[in-house]
């Protein structure tokens, strides 16, 4: 077994490539091989969001605090809080973060193919994010 202690891996900034606005990734783990799982807490400030993304394995969101949303391609933006558990599918074109007056966290939980959880694709526009759920 191995125990990872809480604090002992620093936070980082969401890079602005990958996110608009403020947002501090707190990495959990990162299981060794042959396991292939990843994990981090993902805090997102108000107005903050990641870009539109796909994962190859697909991904797990639980929302530990606050009220975000979230949007699948093709589909309207839904609203996410506290206790929601989401399963996103291989493939799944989406993007999640806070509202423009709510911060939100998450535990992002994903496997790795060949090395990759995720790939990055265009960022939300501020015409696509403000229109809000429906």
């Amino acid at each position: 077994m191995h125990l990872i202690r809480s604090g002992s891996t620093p936070s980082v900034g969401g890079p602005s490539d990958w996110f608009t606005g403020r947002v501090r990734i707190d990495p959990m783990f990162n299981a060794p091989e042959p396991a292939r799982v990843g994990c981090g807490l993902v805090t997102f400030e108000p107005g903050a969001r990641s870009a539109w993304h796909t994962h190859p394995l697909g991904q797990i969101l639980v929302i530990t605090q606050g009220v975000g949303w979230t949007q699948c391609e093709g589909e309207s933006i839904v609203e996410i809080k506290a206790g929601d558990v989401i399963w996103c599918p291989p493939g799944h074109r989406h993007w999640h973060g806070a509202t423009p007056t709510t911060s939100v966290s998450h535990i992002a939980i994903q496997e790795y193919l060949d090395g990759r959880a995720v790939d990055w694709l265009d960022k939300v526009t501020d015409e696509e994010y403000l229109v809000g759920p429906c």
